[in-house]
């Protein structure tokens, strides 16, 4: 079961500015000049040993896409942000033969969540299928309105692709592409819906534009149940625990810091931040991560769980 990001961020997409690069870089060359390196193999392994990632990589900023491969020759994919983009070359180089499937699970119809799709390749292929899953009754509007004019030049009717969309019911659980997938309703404007995915005895679960508050004990319960023993766990953790309980209160996100409190109540092994805020460049992400990792080994249980943060590109293998 291997989970690959092809978008990452919340809201908006951003992207490194050059001043970004050029703090990046001057912080590199001063680190590189103090641990004196001075040849393209010590260069290379100052970058992979030495540097945080803040400084070596980026997180990059496309907006919410999350591939779990199947196995199989059909595909599978959680919301269509414009992570899509990139996502749909993906699913073009690596279709080999035979009929082109993807589905495609969708949390909400927020744009930063829909976005993707008119860049979406396999959309404009004929003979391929795509099939949209959702639990919410705009579900087809929404993405046939983004692309009406004025808004964009390629009306949706224009698309080559069988595309069909499906209802699914909260708590109703369904096979697709060899998982059992079970929605869960979340706090969020409009409704989102979380997604369970099983298979051979592990679990994963996605879990983005969910605000916990944590007041209500049977609420609380409900998503401490639908987390429960999952290998991994991609949690909203958007905004800090001060923002998330003051200026930011109802905005529909939630914090790292509930997040861990919810991963080690439903024995989680690993805890994927996710949905990062925009205004957060690599260093403050890269902060928020290290001070979740203090949390949870200060109020660690039995057993430790591990705590990252996504970024575009990022490959775990549950």
């Amino acid at each position: 079961m291997l989970v690959r990001f092809w978008g990452t961020r919340g809201s908006i997409p951003v992207a490194l500015t050059s001043a970004d690069i050029r703090r990046k870089v001057e912080t590199a060359l001063a680190l590189a000049i103090a641990k004196g390196v001075d040849t393209p193999e010590k260069a290379r392994a100052f970058i992979d040993n030495d540097l945080d990632f803040s400084i070596a990589q980026t997180y990059g900023g496309q907006s919410p896409c999350v591939e779990i491969e199947t196995g199989r020759t059909e595909f599978l994919v959680c919301d269509m942000g414009s992570g899509a983009r990139a996502f749909g070359g993906h699913v073009m180089a690596a279709q080999k033969s035979g009929p082109l499937v993807v589905n495609v699970l969708m949390s909400h119809v927020h744009w930063d969540h829909i976005m993707g799709f008119p860049f979406f390749t396999p959309a404009y292929l004929p003979g391929a299928h795509i099939r949209i899953f959702g639990c919410h009754d705009v579900l087809e509007e929404a993405f046939r309105l983004q692309q009406s004019a004025p808004c964009f030049p390629v009306d949706f009717s224009r698309l080559s692709a069988k595309i069909e969309f499906i209802k699914l019911e909260a708590g109703k659980s369904v096979d697709i592409a060899g998982y059992r997938v079970t929605p869960k309703l979340q706090r969020h404007t409009g409704d989102s819906y979380g997604y369970r995915f099983e298979r051979d005895g592990k679990a994963i679960v996605y879990s983005t534009d969910s605000e916990h508050k944590l007041e209500d004990p049977a609420e609380t319960e409900g998503f401490v149940a639908f987390f429960r023993n999952a290998d991994l766990v991609i949690f909203d953790a958007m905004y800090s625990l001060l923002e998330a309980v003051s200026v930011k209160e109802d905005w529909g996100h939630s914090s790292n810091m509930v997040g861990v409190e919810l991963a080690q109540l439903a024995n989680v092994k690993h805890l994927c931040m996710f949905h990062h805020e925009p205004a957060f460049n690599d260093e403050r992400i890269q902060s928020v991560l290290n001070e979740t990792i203090r949390f949870e080994k200060l109020t660690r249980g039995e057993r430790p769980l591990i705590v990252t943060a996504a970024y575009d590109g990022m490959e775990i293998d549950v």
